[in-house]
């Protein structure tokens, strides 16, 4: 199947390539210019749920039910290893006046602890003396950047009381006293600059890696930087237009979203500008024409980079099914992202490849025979020999022994499958994150001195229809609650009691999570005993546990619904552009094993060589839709060209010729795709690591042993069946033929 998008004869004439690239270059500069760029409008805090989970509307009822339920909490945690004197005590309590009297920005309340007598203020402290905590409550709608520039001034006020930083202080310090600012506000900011950092360093060292790779296969400097120039010239009209949509409240993006977009523009974009630049090399070598040679690669590739593209575009779409705000806010950036990007490779890098002609490729620029002779000739030279076909070890081995191919490729990836069975995961939000992290040294110091419970205790909200339901003791007689607060009724009904509730163990834990129905279970059935008929309609529960809580049941249903989603989409394309059902099943088949042998190999990775015990709950998802579609897309490939050869020659010779034709140019292309995503294990966030970990040995595994074995050898051992029902009877030979090699156009479907 040939798609012809009339781009060939367009951008390969000698105005119009010029035209193209001003065109690329002006709509670059016009919207950077007058749009915002995407990097000033992300954010760092959406709402990752729904508005009908229960812990957001119990969250809802807070905030209009009870004071300070509006705000995020700030937890300045201040120690001193022997212990804190009164003078620490009382410049603590100078710093809650200041901030009293003199409010930094975006704060709401603080509570008065200069109020408070010092021998009061002492019963505060740690059974060690060594700890005291002191909230500053901001204000919940604020971004992390405007908590940043309120917790920045804090910090100034207090250096400024204590004569130094204790903020700079090692939090194991044995005798300076040292500061930290951890719950939500301080773990939010230091999740926002670590993302930030990781940007920079993440674009550098995906483009200095593209570039090298590029240098290796292909030993032309021209050539290395043209496909880096497009996606850099591609991304410069990506950023506006997604900055103004998120501007204009058509979008929102996070911050955690624009490093992953970075790693595929940069990793599928390249792969796209690899299949056209093979093709015309390829041609170059044959054809005198330029002109002619690139309008047969733009033929011969567009189809196969059309396919490619709208694949992964529809499967980050799904992501729109998905209730977990991260999943849901990717798929429209994303989608544009790499429709931009195709539109690039099909147009840009065309029109780039024309204006330098062969010497794209210099100093090693491909030549026809005849033009080699004639060089040779006026240098003097006897004509350079011929070049032997060449032999492919893959395609060989694979037309020789497809039943060891099989078996063997099946055996090692299902072994790999099985370590999946295995994988611990975890919603706990503080284990992305360093431990080094500030606020994660703030929270260890809490850990350690009281009960971790108190970073981000839960609100137990219940309608007690104004009789006394006992629900404190109740609370209070759970293993696992540390510490229970008084009774709190309702601003506007008071029949509506608060119980804020301390556990003993990390708030953020899978643990901690999952005792949440246990929580909601045991009041429910308190208020059963005391005569409420309705008790499952009387009992909310708010607070970081609890929405962590829902966020694993909402991932949980997201992989339900999206996983079939993606696969019945993208048999559906293989379908139509194969038109072969027993195709298409096989293809989605080995694509489901690749990324199965994937995540058990990344946890074998992961957990045996790196000391992890749990990776990210949201990976498996997000590996998933990468994997599954890139991975699709090197099988289309090969499939393609194999089932165009089979048109004309028989099946043994074209699984051999598919194999070899389509072997360096995806072979290059997953280096460079898997090369991109491993440029994330140098991440400081383990959520990046991780997936880097997973999803680069995915693309190895499609690169080296789905695509070039396991595919062509079932194509092989199928034969005819591999077509049906599209060309039952197009293959009725298999053995390998003497007579000479038809030539045919790279990629254009089957």
């Amino acid at each position: 199947m040939k798609v012809r998008l009339g781009i060939d004869k367009w951008v390969a004439g000698p105005v119009a390539r010029w035209v193209t690239l001003l065109i690329w270059l002006a709509a670059a500069g016009l919207l950077s210019m007058l749009a915002p760029s995407l990097s000033k409008e992300v954010v760092n805090n959406a709402p990752p749920l729904p508005d009908d989970k229960p812990s957001v509307q119990a969250r809802e009822l807070a905030m209009k039910e009870y004071p300070n339920a509006e705000d995020a909490l700030a937890l300045f945690v201040w120690r001193r290893q022997g212990g804190l004197t009164d003078t620490d005590l009382q410049r603590i309590q100078q710093f809650t006046e200041r901030l009293s009297a003199h409010p930094v920005p975006y704060q709401t309340t603080i509570p008065p602890l200069h109020q408070m007598p010092l021998q009061v203020m002492k019963t505060k402290l740690s059974e060690d003396g060594s700890t005291i905590v002191s909230p500053v409550f901001f204000r919940k709608s604020a971004q992390s950047n405007e908590w940043k520039e309120g917790v920045d001034r804090a910090k100034e006020e207090a250096a400024g009381l204590f004569g130094s930083d204790p903020f700079a202080v090692a939090v194991d310090s044995p005798a300076d006293l040292s500061a930290r600012v951890t719950g939500q506000v301080g773990i939010q900011i230091d999740a926002a600059g670590v993302f930030g950092q990781a940007d920079k360093t993440l674009l550098f060292g995906t483009v200095l890696l593209v570039l090298v790779m590029l240098l290796l296969i292909y030993r032309s400097p021209i050539l290395a930087m043209t496909p880096l120039v497009a996606v850099g010239i591609a991304y410069f009209v990506i950023s506006p237009i997604l900055g103004w949509m998120v501007h204009s409240g058509m979008i929102t993006v996070e911050k955690q979203g624009t490093n992953i977009m970075t790693v595929l523009l940069f990793g599928a974009g390249t792969d796209y500008c690899l299949f056209l630049i093979y093709r015309f090399r390829q041609l170059l070598q044959t054809e005198p024409d330029k002109g002619k040679a690139l309008r047969g690669a733009i033929t011969g590739s567009s189809g196969a980079i059309a396919m490619s593209s709208l694949t992964v575009i529809l499967s980050l779409l799904t992501f729109l099914a998905a209730e977990y705000g991260s999943f849901r806010l990717l798929a429209a950036p994303f989608g544009i992202s790499i429709f931009i990007m195709s539109l690039a490779s099909l147009t840009l890098v065309p029109a780039l490849l024309a204006i330098m002609g062969r010497a794209s490729f210099w100093p090693f620029i491909p030549r026809t025979p005849g033009m080699l002779a004639e060089r040779a000739k006026r240098k003097g030279r006897s004509a350079p020999a011929s070049n032997k076909p060449s032999r492919d070890f893959a395609g060989s081995l694979v037309v020789r022994r497809p039943w060891l191919i099989v078996v063997l490729t099946c055996t090692v990836l299902s072994g790999f499958a099985v370590f999946a069975t295995q994988v611990k995961f975890t919603f706990d939000k503080l284990a992305m994150f360093p431990k080094t992290m500030a606020s994660i040294e703030g929270f260890s110091v809490i850990g350690e001195q009281f009960s971790p419970g108190q970073l981000a205790p839960a609100k137990v909200i219940v309608d007690t229809g104004g009789q006394d339901r006992d629900v404190a003791q109740t609370l209070a007689s759970l293993p696992y609650v540390a510490q229970v607060s008084a009774p709190l009724a309702g601003r506007t009904n008071p029949q509506l009691v608060s119980y804020d509730v301390s556990l003993n163990l990390n708030p953020y834990s899978m643990e901690a999570m999952n005792l949440i129905p246990e929580v909601r279970q045991t009041v429910e059935g308190a208020l059963s005993q005391s005569g409420d008929t309705n008790a499952a309609k009387h009992v909310w529960i708010s607070g970081e546990t609890a929405e962590q809580y829902d966020t694993k049941v909402t991932n949980e249903r997201d992989m339900r619904i999206i996983l079939p989603m993606i696969l019945i989409m993208i048999a559906a394309l293989l379908v139509v552009y194969l038109r072969s059902l027993v195709a298409a099943a096989y293809l989605i088949l080995t694509v489901l094993l690749s990324y199965l042998s994937a995540l058990g190999l990344g946890w074998l990775v992961l957990h045996n060589l790196m000391g992890m015990d749990v990776i990210q709950g949201t990976i498996p998802l997000y590996s998933f839709v990468f994997l599954i579609a890139l991975g699709e897309d090197y099988n289309i490939f090969v499939i393609s060209s194999i089932w165009q050869k089979s048109k004309h020659m028989p099946l043994k010779q074209a699984v051999l010729e598919g194999v070899k034709e389509t072997g360096s140019v995806i072979t290059s292309a997953g280096l460079i795709l898997a090369g991109t995503f491993a440029v994330l294990i140098t991440m400081p966030v383990q959520l990046m690591l991780q997936m880097g970990v997973i999803t680069a040995l995915g693309i190895l595994i499609d690169t080296f042993i789905v695509r070039p074995f396991l595919v062509p050898a079932i194509t092989l051992l199928l034969g005819r069946w591999a077509f049906w029902p599209g060309r039952r009877n197009a293959v009725a030979d298999t053995d390998l033929p003497s007579g000479e090699k038809p030539v045919d156009p790279l990629f254009t479907g089957g």
